[in-house]
């Protein structure tokens, strides 16, 4: 019950007393308090929108990361269109339409170095060599590399054994050994007509390494040693003779040289004697010498004249004897002066005319 006087103990606190009977009523109709129009319904469609604005912002994401495509430079990518090829895409921006175009397989168009495992291959004479090679190769078209052969490095490998043990099995080993180039060539040839269609270029072909068998490369270090012994010991005896040779031309030209010195001295010192004489005899010639100083020098050679164990036999000029004539008279009249006549000094004349005289031997 509501007390209407408002004097109860909780009217004015403004608080509503309801019985038992009321508060069922009220139960029952559920009756509850006013909301605000449209407050509900916006926080109940709030959620899943964000969830699907979420949703199209990652799919636009994906979408725009498939759609552009980006090739590096020297490579290409192939294109395909619910598995059918559709373009190659060169190197650059390139756009492509998502989900349902599809990049197969890049391609590296730069040259590639491939080498290849040794190969058992037999010669001509029935030896078998181990053959290492190398290949550098270019892709030319990536269309033909990817759709024209399964695994084109496979492919070249597998050509190269074959052709390899084609070309060795036609030469024996000497020729293996020293015929690269040739065998070089014959690879290229084979291999870059048969990749051609695959999109390949064969640039070059190398064997990297040629191995006989084991008793096969002792005998050759043998033969090789030998060979080196050989060659040294011509080379040491063409050394010797040339060293000898020289050594001759050098004495040669040594005694030539020596000789024709000895001629030009000998040349020049007649030259210098011949014209100490001439001076001599110009100078004597100008001074007019007199009778005693010519026979003053004809006695001062005598002594020279008789030198010498081996002279035997000696020639006294008969101009001599004129020599010491005037000698003797000079005496002569130098007696008289000093008061002697004919002394011990006097020199006789003697004959004119060439006299011989031998000098006495020596006995031993």
């Amino acid at each position: 019950m509501i007390s209407h006087d408002g004097t109860g103990p909780k009217a004015h606190l403004g608080v509503c007393v309801l019985s038992d009977s009321s508060s069922k009523i009220f139960n029952k109709h559920k009756i509850l308090p006013k909301r605000r129009s449209g407050e509900g319904y916006g926080e109940a469609t709030m959620g899943p929108i964000v969830i699907v604005l979420i949703i199209l912002v990652v799919l636009v994401f994906i979408a725009l990361i498939k759609t552009i495509q980006v090739i590096p430079q020297a490579s290409a990518a192939i294109v395909e269109r619910f598995g059918r090829y559709t373009r190659t895409l060169n190197a650059g921006l390139n756009i492509v339409v998502p989900f349902i175009d599809t990049i197969r397989n890049r391609i590296d168009l730069r040259e590639q170095v491939v080498p290849f495992p040794p190969q058992p291959v037999i010669t001509q004479d029935n030896l078998v060599v181990n053959i290492d090679t190398v290949i550098y190769y270019q892709v030319t078209d990536a269309r033909a590399a990817t759709y024209e052969v399964a695994s084109y490095i496979q492919a070249i490998e597998q050509l190269t054994v074959t052709t390899l043990r084609n070309i060795i099995g036609g030469m024996d080993l000497e020729r293996t050994l020293t015929s690269r180039e040739e065998i070089n060539a014959a690879l290229r040839g084979v291999l870059d007509e048969a990749t051609g269609k695959w999109g390949i270029r064969v640039n070059r072909v190398e064997l990297k390494a040629i191995e006989p068998p084991t008793s096969i490369q002792d005998s050759m270090e043998k033969q090789m040693r030998a060979d080196r012994d050989k060659r040294a010991a011509i080379l040491t005896a063409e050394g010797i003779r040339q060293s000898q040779i020289l050594t001759a031309e050098g004495e040669k030209q040594s005694a030539i040289l020596r000789a024709e010195g000895e001629a030009k001295a000998a040349a020049l010192k007649a030259e210098g004697e011949a014209q100490a004489i001439r001076t001599v005899f110009e100078s004597i010639h100008a001074g007019d010498p007199d009778q005693k100083l010519l026979s003053y020098q004809y006695l001062q050679m005598l002594p020279k004249i008789a030198e010498g164990d081996a002279n035997k036999l000696w020639i006294v000029p008969s101009e001599i004897g004129d020599a010491l004539k005037g000698l003797s008279g000079a005496i002569g009249n130098f007696g008289p002066m000093t008061g002697g006549s004919g002394g011990p000094g006097t020199v006789p004349a003697p004959a004119s005319g060439m006299e011989r005289r031998e000098k006495p031997s020596i006995t031993d």
